[in-house]
C-alpha cells in the first residue's frame, strides 16, 4: 500500500528526530550546574532517554500535535538574565504577598522572590537553599510515575534550579503560594526547563498559584515539570496558568501522587504560545481520594493547544470530577485526550468527564477523545465530548432584549469561560483571567 504525504514526512525525518533529541540532551546537559548532586538521577534519565524517540505524529499520544516545525529550530539552553521589579510587578497576587517565587529562564531569583509570610515549618525556596531536605528530596525528586515520558525525563536530565514547597506534618498555609515563572531571552532561540517540586505532608494543606508568562514573539521552547505528592488527607488547591509569547513552544508536565483521603483541586488555564501540550498525571494511590480536575483553553489565529490527562484509580472509594473547555476560533486547534484508568481494586469508585469545546470559525479544528478504562466492575463512571457553535436561538435571545449581535455573543463566550474559571481559589487571579476572557472576546 503506497504511504500517505505524512507517512512519508515522518519516515524521512526518523533520523532527524534522533539526531535532534540527542542535541537536545547535550545542550541541556552542558549547561548543568555542577553542585546539585544529583548525579545519579540524570544518569538514569538520560538512559531512558537513550531508548526513546523524539515525537512524531505516528505516536497515538502524538497524534494530532506535530512538532516537526522545532527540528528546524536549534535550541541553546537560556543563560541567566536580569528581570526588573517592573517587568512583573503586575504580575504579583496581592493575596499571595510575602509568599511569591519568581523563577527566570528556569532559575530561582532570590533577588525577586517574597519569601516572609508563610509558617516558620515550612520550606520554601529554591533546590540550592534545601540543604536539611536533601535526605528527603531523593525519595520525591523525579520518582513520580510517568518519569519516562521524553520531555519529563530530557527536564531531569538538564533542569539548572527546582522551585522546592516542604509542608510538614499540619501544618495548614493560609496565605496562597505563587511561582511566578519569567522567560527572558536575547534574541536566539533558547530553552527553559522550569522544575517544582511539591510535598504536602500528612494532613498539611496548601493553595499553590503557577503563572508562565512571557511576551516575546522569539522561538523559545519551555518545557517545565511539577510533582505535587499529597500525602494522607493532605489537600493542595492548584492554578496553574499559561500565557507565553507568541513564538514559544510549551510543553509542560503536571504530576500528582495522592495517598488516602488526599484533596487535589487543580485548574490549567491556557491563552498563550504557538504550541501548547499539557500532560496532566493523577494517580491515587490511596482509599477515599478525591480529585477534582478543571480546564480552559482559548485559542486563535493559529495556536494549537494540547491537554492530555490520565488519571489512575488504584483503590477503593475514589472520586474524580474533570471537565474541561475549548474556546478555538481563526486556524486554531485544540486537542483533548482524558484517560481514566479503573483498576480492578478500585471499587465504589465514581468518576465523571465531560469535554466541552466551542467553534468560533467555520475553520477552527478539535479532535476530542475522552476515555475509561474499567476492570472493576461496581463503579459509577461516565463521561462525554460535545462540539459546537455559538446558538442562534441564544443570540435572538439576548438581541430581544435589546442586546447588540457582538455583545450577545461576548456575553454568551464569557459564560461558557466562567464556568472553569470560578473554579480558581484566588479572587484577583480569577478577576483577572476573567478581564483576559473579556478583552480576548
Amino acid at each position: 500500500m503506497a504511504s500517505s504525504v505524512s507517512d512519508v514526512s515522518v519516515l524521512a525525518t526518523a533520523d532527524q528526530r534522533d539526531a535532534y533529541l540527542k542535541g537536545l540532551v547535550q545542550a541541556v546537559k552542558a549547561a548543568v550546574p555542577g553542585d546539585l548532586g544529583l548525579g545519579g538521577m540524570r544518569s538514569r534519565a538520560e538512559a531512558l532517554l537513550n531508548e526513546q524517540a523524539f515525537p512524531s505524529t505516528r505516536d497515538e499520544d502524538w497524534r494530532f500535535t506535530d512538532l516537526s516545525a522545532m527540528l528546524s529550530i536549534e535550541f541553546a539552553v537560556a543563560g541567566e538574565s536580569a528581570v526588573d521589579e517592573a517587568a512583573i510587578a503586575d504580575l504579583r497576587l496581592p493575596e499571595t504577598a510575602g509568599a511569591q517565587i519568581v523563577v527566570v529562564n528556569g532559575r530561582v531569583s532570590t533577588a525577586l522572590s517574597r519569601i516572609e509570610n508563610l509558617p516558620p515549618e515550612a520550606v520554601v525556596g529554591s533546590l540550592g537553599s534545601s540543604p536539611d531536605l536533601s535526605a528527603k528530596l531523593g525519595e520525591r525528586l523525579a520518582q513520580a510515575s510517568g518519569s519516562h515520558e521524553v520531555f519529563t525525563a530530557l527536564n531531569t536530565v538538564g533542569f539548572q534550579d527546582a522551585v522546592v514547597i516542604w509542608l510538614p506534618r499540619n501544618v495548614v498555609v493560609e496565605t496562597p503560594i505563587q511561582i511566578i515563572y519569567v522567560s527572558r531571552l536575547q534574541g536566539n532561540p533558547a530553552i527553559v526547563q522550569p522544575r517544582c517540586l511539591v510535598v504536602a505532608e500528612s494532613g498539611s494543606a496548601a493553595t499553590l498559584v503557577e503563572d508562565f508568562w512571557g511576551n516575546s514573539a522569539d522561538s523559545q521552547f519551555t518545557n517545565s515539570v511539577s510533582e505535587l505528592w499529597l500525602d494522607a488527607n493532605a489537600q493542595v488547591s492548584h492554578s496553574r496558568i499559561q500565557r507565553e509569547g507568541a513564538g514559544t513552544f510549551h510543553i509542560g508536565k503536571t504530576v500528582v501522587t495522592q495517598a488516602r483521603d488526599s484533596q487535589y483541586v487543580g485548574t490549567a488555564v491556557d491563552f498563550g504560545a504557538k504550541l501548547a501540550r499539557h500532560n496532566w498525571e493523577i494517580y491515587q494511590t490511596g482509599e477515599q481520594t478525591t480529585t477534582k480536575l478543571y480546564g480552559l483553553g482559548a485559542i486563535a489565529n493559529t495556536q494549537h493547544a494540547d491537554t492530555h490527562s490520565l488519571v489512575a484509580l488504584s483503590h477503593p472509594h475514589g472520586t474524580v470530577e474533570q471537565e474541561h473547555k475549548a474556546i478555538v476560533d481563526g486556524k486554531a486547534h485544540s486537542v483533548f485526550n482524558g484517560r481514566m484508568a479503573v483498576a480492578q481494586k478500585a471499587q465504589l469508585t465514581s468518576a465523571s468527564q465531560l469535554n466541552r469545546n466551542l467553534l468560533l470559525s467555520d475553520k477552527a479544528r478539535v479532535d476530542t477523545k475522552p476515555q475509561l478504562e474499567i476492570v472493576a466492575d461496581n463503579v459509577k463512571c461516565a463521561h462525554g465530548a460535545t462540539v459546537s457553535q455559538l446558538q442562534a436561538d441564544e443570540i435572538f435571545y439576548l438581541q430581544s432584549r435589546g442586546i447588540s449581535a457582538p455583545q450577545a455573543q461576548r456575553l454568551l463566550i464569557y459564560a461558557f469561560a466562567m464556568e472553569i474559571l470560578e473554579t480558581v481559589s484566588v479572587a484577583t487571579l480569577r478577576s483577572r483571567l476573567a478581564a483576559l476572557i473579556s478583552q480576548w472576546t
